[in-house]
């Protein structure tokens, strides 16, 4: 079995896709547990657990730890992503897990029960397909803020290491990426070899032009105009 490319307590800026898929499932059916029984106060586990790992980092996650220890040596690394979806996907889970909570505390169990229905669904639904609610919405505000502030209307092509002067596919990029290198396997297949701008090494670009996920790649003109981006 060949060693993981991300180390998942030092490489923070990616995940191997199936943790969190791992956790979302363990967090779903202790949620589907306490609706199923009624104990409501199982709804504070999950939350937390969230609580924890979100203050105090990954090791605090113990689904994590036991999917890096036990699991993912015996089925390999899976696809690893950009680990900002999945932690804002967390930080919403803990939010509707502690109301849940709370509620039920203070005697309004609809309220409680509900939410604890859209967890444990949202949740499931993340570990059995891979569609995590959270992280499409993290995505979908991550474009929007890009739009509202018109970062990509215009480039230095210098600066980003094209040639000035001509036609360019720019691609921000991370090393321990995979989506980003199926991106930029596609471009060269397509004959437009992108200029690869790393955001762990220029991180001061990636604040520049708004970069808030990757992979991203736009095509820009021979005077700097970006023309489209490029899903």
């Amino acid at each position: 079995m060949a060693l993981p490319t991300a180390d998942p307590y030092r490489d923070l800026q990616v995940i191997d896709a199936r943790a969190p898929r791992f956790n979302q499932a363990v967090i779903g059916l202790l949620a589907a547990l306490a609706l199923a029984t009624g104990f409501w106060p199982i709804l504070a586990l999950p939350a937390l657990q969230l609580t924890l790992t979100l203050a105090f980092g990954r090791r605090w996650c113990l689904a994590c730890r036991f999917y890096f220890a036990f699991v993912q040596p015996r089925f390999g690394e899976g696809p690893l992503e950009d680990s900002r979806p999945p932690r804002f996907a967390n930080q919403l889970g803990s939010v509707c897990l502690w109301v849940a909570t709370v509620a039920h505390a203070l005697g309004v169990h609809r309220v409680g029960d509900g939410l604890a229905i859209l967890v444990a669904a949202l949740a499931l639904l993340a570990a059995v397909t891979g569609f995590c609610t959270g992280c499409a919405a993290y995505r979908v505000a991550a474009r929007l803020r890009g739009v509202r502030g018109r970062t990509f209307e215009q480039v230095d092509l210098e600066e980003l290491g094209a040639a000035p002067g001509r036609e360019a596919v720019i691609q921000f990029t991370h090393p321990l990426c995979s989506d980003c290198q199926t991106l930029r396997r596609r471009l060269e297949a397509e004959g437009r070899e992108p200029v690869l701008v790393d955001v762990s090494k220029r991180p001061d670009l990636a604040r520049k032009y708004g970069v808030a996920v990757v992979p991203l790649a736009v095509a820009v003109g021979a005077d700097g105009r970006v023309a489209h981006r490029i899903g």
